[in-house]
């Protein structure tokens, strides 16, 4: 009786069985982390058309140095700043939650597929030979997401209140913000806190925090509740990481043209 004997022949770059357009999700996932990434940046170096009214854009929340009513201490820039060096109050403020996306566990998978081919897709060859993980330097340094999330967790507090001063209009034009009433902007804001509420709040390492190391709830009801709650919100993380994401910008987009008085922004008051 004989046997045969059959070897597995690794798949080439790019090499594929498969006969669904697979690639569409890759690059859908290139063409908006790009165009975000692009962006965001452009916006944190203007260091101008951050607020409108009392409307503070998102990537620059809080604004602890600037030109700004927004801003908690005074002057242009801080004292530790370089003089030669461009400074920005989103510099200060962008590196917590674009660190939070960039070590969150759907974004890695998303831009590893996307960014290095690591791999394109399921059952799609990919252009390196060994498998490393992220068991060494650079991407050890993933595991500090569980960090970054107390840093998301306390700008979400902050993006909380500046959706709430959105509620707040200078119709006398004395620079106070008293008048109560409702704009689009208001509700430009509040979207956004939303939508990054439910990403933040459903983040696997917050998951483990509230009670996923735990074995059983049965003498926790309170953590089984908290446990339940952000499940239920991580069951769609990838949907609320990609609206989060495209609001957020759009947040800033909304504000920036109404300060440049491109947009106007239609709001009325209560008192």
């Amino acid at each position: 009786m004989s046997q045969e004997l059959s070897s597995l022949k690794r798949r080439r770059w790019g090499e594929t069985l498969r006969r669904d357009k697979w690639w569409v999700e890759p690059l859908i996932v290139f063409t908006m982390l790009s165009g975000f990434i692009v962006y965001a940046t452009w916006a944190a170096f203007q260091n101008a058309h951050y607020e409108h009214k009392n409307y503070l854009s998102p990537f620059y929340s809080p604004v602890l140095w600037g030109e700004s009513h927004h801003a908690w201490f005074a002057g242009e820039r801080p004292g530790f700043w370089p003089g030669w060096l461009l400074f920005s109050p989103a510099l200060l403020i962008l590196p917590f939650p674009a660190g939070f996306r960039l070590t969150c566990y759907y974004y890695r998978g998303a831009y590893y597929k996307a960014f290095w081919a690591d791999p394109p897709s399921c059952s799609v060859g990919e252009p390196r030979n060994n498998y490393l993980g992220e068991r060494y330097l650079p991407l050890v340094l993933q595991n500090i997401h569980r960090y970054f999330l107390y840093f998301a967790l306390l700008f979400l507090c902050f993006l909380s209140y500046d959706a709430f001063c959105g509620f707040f209009f200078d119709n006398d034009g004395d620079g106070k913000f008293t008048n109560f009433g409702i704009g689009v902007g208001s509700i430009v804001l509040c979207v956004n806190v939303f939508l990054l509420g439910g990403y933040t709040l459903g983040c696997h390492s917050l998951r483990h925090l509230v009670g996923g190391w735990m074995d059983k709830f049965s003498h926790a009801p309170a953590r089984a509740t908290c446990y339940n709650c952000v499940s239920c919100l991580n069951r769609q993380h990838m949907v609320w990481a990609w609206c989060s994401l495209v609001w957020v910008a759009f947040s800033d987009i909304y504000i920036r043209l109404c300060s440049m008085g491109i947009l106007t922004d239609f709001h009325f008051t209560f008192t």
